[in-house]
């Protein structure tokens, strides 16, 4: 029965590690752009709806909705008045400015939402549920069905919209996307838009569930294991990724942490990603880079 929970308790948190993981894959299959900025993108579009809920005192819909606004209109000017000037730039220049927005948003952040709480509660009942004798968090469950539809909201979006198959095709190949007529600049800033609204939905969820505030940053770093074993560009990769990670860790944590000491579930899956980059670098379902020569 531990051993159950433990998995149950892995999955709820996998699943909202995908949804974390999913703001950074839709940038990286559209635009092919590294966000390492992404745990102060989800910590900030959290502290944008508590902002709202708190501070403005609206409902938590409207409160959601107003930090989704916010990110959105944040990734749109990122992308045009940063990005897009660096068209044909070396990676290591977009790297770098992701880093620097990253440092911005954590300074900024601490100064602008300070004394405002980071969680916005759900509304919910706070007892446990009970499912086959394993008490869950109803926070935690709750958090991780909303994160499961956003994750097949975005899922649809990239598989069935005419915006997905343009931004699919966008990450494809380039030029053949602009040969066809695709506005590369608008569907950029479409999918920059895409992750800050991703970023407030899972920044909000998690903090309800497991709290977190500005340490929500430490919480992106947790994503890139996920997104290299499950694969840099696949959002189906990600999902097992995800779920792949949590258990990990909520095994790691029941078993391995009381002998070998606290924190180690902290590392496991860095060491799985480790080996996941000596099997298979392009990550269970990514697909390997080929060129022609």
């Amino acid at each position: 029965m531990f051993f159950v929970a433990l998995v149950v308790d892995g999955m709820l948190a996998g699943t909202l590690y995908a949804l974390i993981a999913l703001a950074f894959v839709v940038v990286y299959k559209a635009s092919r752009i590294i966000n390492f900025a992404l745990g102060e993108w989800v910590m900030l579009g959290s502290r944008l709806a508590a902002a709202g809920f708190y501070a403005l005192h609206l409902g938590r819909a409207a409160a959601l909705a107003a930090g989704c606004a916010g990110m959105a209109l944040l990734g749109i000017v990122f992308n045009r008045l940063v990005l897009q000037r660096l068209v044909g730039q070396p990676l290591i220049a977009l790297i770098m400015v992701t880093l620097g927005l990253g440092a911005l948003v954590r300074g900024a952040a601490a100064l602008a939402f300070r004394g405002i709480p980071g969680a916005v509660p759900l509304a919910i009942p706070q007892a446990p549920v009970m499912l086959a004798g394993i008490a869950i968090s109803a926070d935690k469950l709750a958090a991780a069905v909303i994160a499961a539809a956003a994750i097949g909201g975005v899922s649809w979006f990239f598989q069935r919209s005419r915006t997905g198959l343009a931004l699919r095709a966008i990450a494809d190949d380039q030029q053949v996307a602009m040969a066809m007529g695709i506005d590369i600049g608008r569907h950029f800033s479409i999918a920059w838009a895409l992750v800050g609204v991703v970023a407030v939905l899972a920044g909000t969820l998690w903090t309800a569930a497991s709290g977190g505030g500005f340490g929500l940053v430490l919480v992106g770093l947790k994503v890139f294991p996920v997104v290299i074993v499950g694969g840099l560009d696949s959002i189906p990769g990600t999902i097992a990724g995800a779920l792949l990670i949590g258990v990990l860790e909520s095994l790691a944590a029941g078993y391995l942490d009381p002998l070998l000491g606290g924190g180690f579930s902290t590392v496991a899956a860095y060491l799985v990603l480790l080996g996941m980059l000596f099997a298979r670098p392009y990550g269970l379902f990514g697909r390997p880079h080929v060129e022609r020569v």
